[in-house]
């Protein structure tokens, strides 16, 4: 059908680590090609307990690693994707931040770049959507196992609901949310560049500030990085809401330790 899944089928069939796993009878000829593909996409992956199947085969072989792993701290990573279309698909639909008709699936990953759970979404769907169904249970599920869960995601999950379901559950967060015109005045002094001629060197700035939106029901620390580069007339301004009690560059840098969702 041309999808764009499929286009490496022919040369993955004959790869040794596929020709393994396939079976015994099949190390000659190689793996899956284009046809079964098409029936394990159309037939197969059509039944609902097929997905769900699969769905628990992932997480499972994912504990087995977290067991290896001697941390008693687990960060999780939320965001949104872009999966476009290839014909009339169900649940399709234009999406304005893409350009394009696609789904617009959602990903949570732990800080080793491990997908532990996602969900197709239509195209046309906020990308906070269902942060709930994804990011709730594995919160519970790892905080079972005695681990210490902290959370990032950009402005996107920058919502009242979320801030308020992680410090319940006693989970550190870090999210970018947008600007505004409250949060400037706040760091009005950071915004302008020292006088004298400016260095080829960024100069970067932070600051720590105390901040309630209309819609919070408590004042929430958000952490403000300034960037200013030479030949750029205005800086570059980042602001992270946060519980982490930890200086404002620190803040800064575990937030901005994720982007694995944004490979995918």
């Amino acid at each position: 059908a041309g999808y764009e899944d499929l286009n490496d089928a022919a040369r993955l069939s004959a790869d040794p680590t596929f020709r393994l796993i396939g079976s015994p009878k099949i190390w000659d000829r190689g793996a899956a090609l284009t046809s079964t593909l098409h029936w394990f996409e159309t037939e197969l992956l059509t039944r609902e307990e097929n997905l769900v199947g699969l769905m628990a085969v992932n997480r499972d072989v994912i504990g087995q690693a977290e067991t290896l792993d001697r941390s008693d701290r687990t960060v999780l990573d939320i965001g949104s994707s872009e999966s476009p279309m290839h014909g009339e698909q169900e649940g399709g639909a234009y999406n304005g931040h893409f350009e394009s008709v696609c789904y617009h699936p959602l990903f949570l990953f732990n800080d080793h770049g491990d997908c532990l759970s996602t969900k197709l979404r239509p195209g046309n769907v906020h990308s906070a959507d269902d942060w709930d169904e994804l990011l709730l249970p594995e919160i519970e599920r790892q905080q079972v196992e005695g681990q210490h869960v902290a959370f990032r995601a950009d402005a996107a999950f920058a919502k009242p609901e979320i801030y308020e379901a992680l410090e319940k559950r006693g989970v550190q967060y870090a999210i970018r949310i947008p600007a505004n015109e409250n949060l400037e005045w706040a760091i009005a002094e950071l915004l302008f560049r020292p006088r004298g001629r400016p260095s080829h060197k960024p100069l970067v700035r932070y600051k720590s500030v105390q901040y309630q939106a209309g819609s919070w029901t408590q004042s929430r620390r958000v952490v403000v990085k300034v960037e200013h580069h030479a030949g750029e007339l205005f800086p570059r301004v980042g602001f992270i809401v946060t519980n982490l009690r930890l200086p404002s560059r620190a803040v800064v840098r575990f937030y901005n330790k994720p982007g694995t969702a944004e490979q995918w």
